[in-house]
Parts: structure tokens; sequence; C-alpha cells
């Protein structure tokens, strides 16, 4: 277990985490941990120093590959970490993937919905503690009237990082995407919706006739209508899979693939209906993935 943070420490509780032999002296613990390795050193130089190696944590579904673990979390939870490695190990940080929930394409000849936003890193610190997850919600499939607005997916959460949910498809008639991790499509005429910066790219403005803009998507802004391509994802980060698409935009005047739904976890959004009566697709629930070195 790491040793305290501030306040008191004695030469006692440094050769009850280290070991060594008795007598003790602080030159008998260079290079431990975060300790200089030469040189004049304190007790203060041991505050939070740990003889572990490697992080220990549980939470979400665990894999391993190589001498790296990896918690994949589909849906809310907790990243608790018990023991926490050190310099001379894993470390005391972690890789991570954060990524929203997509919005829902915009009613009958609507944007497409903006995916969620994507984040990702190394070297995120973390401390023995236990952390909250959310996972983000895809935004369910919106009505078959006219003029519909898309509804915006939700935000996932992890440590300090939160990526905010995909904006909703614009509806039919000149209604402007919504802004989110990555912007809606617009509706007829309607402008794109704006993406986050570092997050995602902002939605295609519509066309004209009835048919929508592409969803921002992590990789790309979404198409200019009619009938908008939705903007690419993204696989970097801790994964292979390619997440956070946007979703094409809607029509009624020859559109014809505006009918895919978000898959779950992927933080898609979801394509602008098509036709009288055809509601925007659903958005993708979003995916918190975090990564560390465990041997």
């Amino acid at each position: 277990m790491a040793l305290q943070t501030s306040g008191q420490i004695s030469l006692a509780n440094i050769a009850a985490e280290f070991g060594g032999s008795a007598p003790h002296s602080l030159s008998e613990y260079y290079g431990s941990d975060t300790v200089p390795s030469s040189g004049a050193i304190s007790i203060s130089n041991f505050y939070g120093t740990s003889n572990a190696l490697f992080t220990v944590a549980t939470g979400g579904t665990v894999t391993t590959s190589g001498n790296y673990k990896t918690h994949t979390f589909t849906g809310s939870g907790t990243f608790s970490v018990s023991v926490l490695g050190n310099a001379g190990g894993g470390g005391s940080s972690v890789e991570y993937l954060v990524v929203a929930g997509g919005a829902v394409g915009g009613g009958p000849g609507g944007g497409g919905g903006g995916a969620g936003g994507y984040r990702t890193a190394t070297g995120l610190t973390i401390s023995a503690t236990s952390y909250s997850v959310t996972v983000g919600g895809g935004a369910g499939g919106g009505g078959g009237t006219w003029n519909t607005l898309g509804g915006n997916g939700g935000s996932s959460t992890f440590h300090t990082i939160t990526s905010t949910g995909g904006g909703g498809g614009g509806g039919s008639h000149a209604t402007a995407g919504n802004s989110g991790g990555s912007g809606g499509g617009g509706g007829t005429t309607g402008g794109g919706g704006a993406g986050t910066s570092g997050q995602g790219n902002n939605g295609g403005a519509g066309g004209t006739n009835y048919t929508g803009g592409g969803g921002g998507g992590k990789g790309s802004s979404g198409g200019v209508g009619p009938c908008g391509a939705g903007g690419s994802g993204s696989s970097s980060g801790p994964t292979s899979t390619t997440r956070s698409s946007g979703g094409k935009g809607g029509g009624d005047r020859g559109c014809t693939s505006g009918s895919a739904t978000g898959a779950a976890n992927s933080g898609d959004g979801g394509a602008g209906g098509n036709g009288y009566g055809s509601g925007g697709k659903s958005g993708g629930s979003g995916v918190v993935i975090i990564k560390y070195q465990y041997q």
C-alpha cells in the first residue's frame, strides 16, 4: 500500500513499505519508486511512494493482451484502484477512450445525427481510489412528423474527462442541427450544428427539397445535402474498432440510405428520416475503455 501523501512519515513506515535491513537509513532507498537515485533526499521524497510495481484495479469487463489489461464499460459503473503501480513498473497512469452517445437524426427529410464526442489519450494520472464511470446513452428515434428535431446523445465521463453527446439532426423545414460532441446535420437549407473542439466535427448543411446534411463524426465533418454523408469515425486509442461516425442525412427526394441506426456502444449518430412519416433513427450508446500495464 502506498505511503501517505502528506503529514508525518517515519523511517519505520518507509522500511515497512520497502523492506531492507536494520539499521535503516534513507540512502538505503535510493531509486525506490520516484525517490532520486543519488544526492540529498529527505522524508518528503517518500510521500505517495509505493513498493508495488503494477496497478491493480477492478470494474467493467476486463481483458488482457500481453502485459496490458483493458477495462471496458458498456454501461455506467466504477473503476476501483486498490494498488497503484510505481515508477519502476507500470507507473500510475492509464490510457483511456471516452465516447459519448450518438444523436438522433431529424424527422422526414432531416439531417443526420451527430456522433458522440470522442476523447482519447495516454498518461492520465490515477490514484488508489474509486472513479465513477458514466456511459452516455444514444438518443432514441425521432417521430415521423414534419420538422422533428433529433435529440442529443448522452455525455460519458471518467476521472476528469467528459465527452459530450452528439447533436441532434435538424428537422425538415430549414431547421439547423444541434451542437454537440459532433454537430447534427441541418434539415432543408438549415445549417449544420457545431462540433466540440477535440471531440468531433461540425454537421453538414441541409440541401433543398426536404433533404438533410450528414451528421459530423470524429474523423470528419458531415457532408452537405442533399442526402449528405455522415462524417467518418475514428479507431485511435486503446481499440481497433471504429466509433463516433455521423449519421447520413435523410430526404424525401431520392435519398435511399438514410436508414442506419447507431449500434450499441458505437457512439454513432442515427440517420435522418426518409420519406413522408419516416422518423430519424436512434444514435448508438457510448463506451469507456481504460488500459494500463499490469505485469
